[in-house]
């Protein structure tokens, strides 16, 4: 009988399932997309429930397609949205509030009052101290609904990334963990010492009996006992360590780039930390056994939501895939700069200030060169972070792994190689999220029988060779440095 891993990858915008085979190809997958609300500038939430329910319906769709069974189901690998924050209480399995999205900002009150602990956060989870991570997003709860506090210390209340809240659901209220790198996450987990950190705990007044049991995200986790009585969840990650993992990132130096609405860089560590002083975190890559992989990473807010604001607001393309074609329509960008820094700037800066800008218009300008400017953009802020890497790792990147949307788009990836000056290699398969749950999870089950049989499976598509001069080069990013400089001073 024909066995798959079944993935779940959880996103912000829709929850996918998809079939695995050794072979690392996708056999099918379902997708259903999820509702985000705003109710108030700055907060984004979702219903849990729903979120829950579109996991099993991306379930039921994909088996139903494929005429499948449980059976031929060798086991889970749970990928998702990290940060986002569920809480529900204990007796009734209901959340007790809206999930905050990681993307949610309501919290920005709470980070702001410890201000002075930067320090302390960033030695114990290699982050900054910011709303983007879980543990002021707990304590915005706790203080909005009834009696939260003194409920979360009498262990009524259970605090789960989304992993925990889908494990916890298909287990039927049995499994109550997470991974260390989901924990990694939550500004309460120590990186150094793998544990849940009082002092942290303490900083946020968070009660410990809330937080789920952490484990290797390649490990049995339990049963989704709900789907079927043995079939075993294996693997677990969020998301972008995921990605890494399914790009084959598995050795010190390795970087992958994926581009989605923003763009998410990871460079492979090693087995000890490295921390930044400035614009990247530090976090945890996966663990497999008693052995830690760990990243730093870097975000950029806006990627492949500039294309979609040029389809949508600027109205000068229908659909995303038309850019490349209006991008080669034109010899150069004609001195245009895009800083698309509609909700700030990312890494390396960390400037939520800042608004968007563009600088070097003519009457020469035409829709293409904007175009052309805008995707411009994406490789050359990517370039910053990449950049910063080399800085804090003191190793040249000679190649990019990328995946995401917006790796499609061959005159992006192409700038991308020439204005790093390495190389940019495109996987066969671009669902490198859900690969690398998959692999997590059948190196645990016994699918996979090691790392290097998977490396074997890894295919690529087209590699990327830089073209470009590096006089070229230097100009385009003196100027690019400017831009950033103009818009940050214009608030």
């Amino acid at each position: 009988m024909q066995k798959y891993v079944l993935t779940i990858d959880q996103g912000t915008t829709s929850t996918r399932a998809s079939l695995i085979d050794k072979e690392g190809n996708v056999f099918y997958k379902s997708q259903q997309e999820i509702k985000c609300f705003f109710p108030h500038d700055g907060w984004v939430e979702q219903d849990a429930i729903d979120v829950w329910l579109s996991v099993l319906n991306v379930i039921n769709d994909l088996l139903a397609k494929t005429n499948l069974t449980y059976a031929n189901i060798d086991s889970i690998g749970l990928t998702n949205q990290r940060e986002t924050t569920i809480i529900w209480d204990k007796k009734t399995g209901m959340p007790v509030y809206n999930a905050l999205v990681w993307q949610s900002r309501q919290s920005a009150y709470i980070c702001d009052a410890l201000a002075d602990k930067t320090q302390l956060v960033r030695e114990k989870t290699g982050l900054i101290i910011n709303p983007y991570f879980s543990a002021s997003k707990i304590r915005f709860i706790l203080d909005h609904i009834e009696n939260g506090q003194k409920r979360a210390e009498n262990g009524e209340l259970m605090f789960g990334t989304i992993d925990t809240w889908v494990m916890y659901k298909l287990s039927s209220g049995k499994i109550f963990k997470t991974d260390v790198t989901n924990a990694s996450r939550t500004m309460l987990f120590n990186i150094n010492t793998l544990e849940w950190d009082d002092e942290l705990l303490r900083l946020f007044n968070i009660p410990k009996i809330m937080l789920p049991e952490v484990c290797p995200s390649s490990h049995f986790f339990g049963y989704a006992s709900l789907l079927k009585k043995n079939l075993k969840i294996c693997g677990v990650a969020g998301d972008q360590q995921a990605a890494l993992f399914g790009q084959n990132c598995v050795k010190e130096g390795d970087v992958k780039s994926t581009y989605g609405t923003g763009c998410f860089v990871l460079m492979n560590v090693g087995e000890k930390p490295i921390y930044d002083k400035g614009g990247l975190i530090t976090t945890i890559a996966w663990q497999i056994d008693e052995k830690v992989i760990y990243a730093i990473e870097g975000s950029v807010f806006v990627a492949g939501a500039s294309i979609q604001w040029l389809r949508d607001q600027m109205r000068m393309i229908k659909k995303a895939s038309e850019s490349e074609k209006y991008a080669l329509n034109c010899d150069s960008c004609l001195g245009v700069y895009v800083v698309p820094a509609f909700v700030g700037l990312g890494a390396p800066y960390w400037d939520d200030d800042c608004r968007g800008a563009v600088f070097g218009l003519t009457r020469g300008t035409t829709k293409e060169h904007f175009i052309r400017a805008t995707l411009n953009s994406i490789a050359l802020q990517t370039k910053d972070v990449i950049k910063e890497m080399e800085r804090i790792s003191s190793k040249k990147i000679d190649s990019l792994r990328v995946d995401g949307g917006a790796s499609e788009n061959n005159y992006l990836m192409q700038y991308q190689s020439d204005i790093l000056s390495s190389k940019v290699i495109l996987p066969k398969n671009l669902e490198t999220t859900s690969l690398g749950a998959a692999y997590l999870a059948g190196l645990a089950s016994g699918y996979w029988k090691n790392i290097d049989e998977i490396s074997k499976v890894h295919k690529i598509q087209k590699t990327f060779e830089p073209k470009m001069a590096q006089e070229e080069v230097l100009e385009i990013d003196k100027k690019w440095k400017k831009a950033i400089e103009a818009t940050r001073i214009f608030k």
